[in-house]
C-alpha cells in the first residue's frame, strides 16, 4: 500500500503541467494576417518578373558585339 501511494504521488506530481494546460489557446494565423502575407507574396513576384527580364537583357549586352554600321563602316564605339 505504501509503494502504491509513492506511485501515485510521484505520477501526480509529474503530471502537473499537463493538467494545467487547457488547450485554449491558439496558434492558427486569422484570415487578415494570410491575406497580408498573400499581397506582399504577390508584390515580390510582379517585381521579379520584370527585374529578371531587365537582367537578361542586360547580360546579353554585355556578351553581344555591337552591329558595324553600314553607312560608316565602324561598329559604333569608336569616336571621330
Amino acid at each position: 500500500m505504501k509503494t502504491t501511494s509513492k506511485a501515485l504521488m510521484v505520477t501526480l506530481a509529474t503530471a502537473g503541467t499537463v493538467w494545467a494546460a487547457s488547450g485554449a489557446e491558439s496558434e492558427a494565423n486569422g484570415l487578415l494576417v494570410t491575406m497580408f502575407l498573400a499581397f506582399g507574396a504577390l508584390i515580390i513576384v510582379f517585381q521579379l518578373l520584370p527585374g529578371l527580364m531587365l537582367f537578361g537583357a542586360m547580360v546579353k549586352g554585355l556578351f553581344i558585339r555591337p552591329a558595324k554600321d553600314i553607312a560608316t563602316g565602324t561598329s559604333g564605339n569608336e569616336t571621330a
